[in-house]
């Protein structure tokens, strides 16, 4: 008959030759995930940049335009018409 712990033995050293061999490639997968996310964050904070810059330029302009449409204010009093009372003819 065969030992149990000889079957157990055998098993522990498969598993130990597939950890050595497969801990490469499962770091190198874990790393380029880990890498896509961040970039994919990065990504999402430039886009969410771009359009608050987009939107801040637009009410800049906006304002500006305003700004040179508007006539100057006056500094001193201005003269108002007296008001006309109508009468029912």
């Amino acid at each position: 008959m065969t030992d149990p712990k000889t079957g157990a033995a055998v098993a522990g050293v498969g598993a130990a030759a597939c950890a050595a061999c497969c801990a490469g490639p499962v770091a190198g997968l874990l790393a380029g995930v880990g890498l896509t996310a961040a970039l994919g964050a990065v990504l999402f904070g430039l886009a969410g940049l771009l359009v608050v810059a987009a939107v801040g330029a637009v009410l800049w302009r906006r304002r500006r335009r305003a700004a040179r449409r508007c006539p100057p204010a006056l500094d001193g009093p201005v003269a108002v018409g007296a008001p006309r009372v109508r009468t029912p003819s």
